[in-house]
């Protein structure tokens, strides 16, 4: 929390995502790997499917895939998906309206987390950067 000058102490505000920016459910996912690649790495695949709809309302929005027989352990797969999302919200507003999936397609090899975060957010900064307009 933080002390404001009139004595008042408020809530410290998270730099997340809102939930209208994530894939919600398998019919999502679905229609979103239907789309055309657009980068693939060491790591990820990222794959685009274009909203139909490109209203007002239209905006990025992700959706991430780490499955177990690449990553066996919960934390290697957390850790990636709190990279790419964070990679993901730094980019959001400067990418055009879609669905962005975000795969992983190789299995991770045994290394330090910190390592691991450092070349993952390279990556998905890379992929983003050429998602771009």
């Amino acid at each position: 929390m933080h002390a404001q000058p009139t004595g008042k102490i408020l809530p410290m505000q998270r730099a997340t995502l809102v939930p209208e920016a994530r894939l919600h459910s398998p019919s999502e996912y679905a229609a979103a790997l239907k789309g055309r690649r657009i980068a693939r790495g060491a790591f990820f695949v990222l794959t685009l499917a274009r909203q139909g709809d490109a209203g007002p309302q239209a905006l990025a929005r992700l959706g991430l895939i780490i499955p177990k027989r690449h990553a066996p352990l919960a934390v290697t797969r957390n850790t990636l998906k709190r990279v790419v999302r964070e990679s993901f919200r730094h980019v959001r507003h400067g990418l055009a309206p879609g669905i962005y999936v975000v795969r992983l397609h190789a299995k991770v090899p045994p290394q330090s987390l910190r390592s691991l975060k450092t070349l993952a957010r390279a990556e998905a900064d890379t992929h983003f950067k050429r998602a771009a307009p």
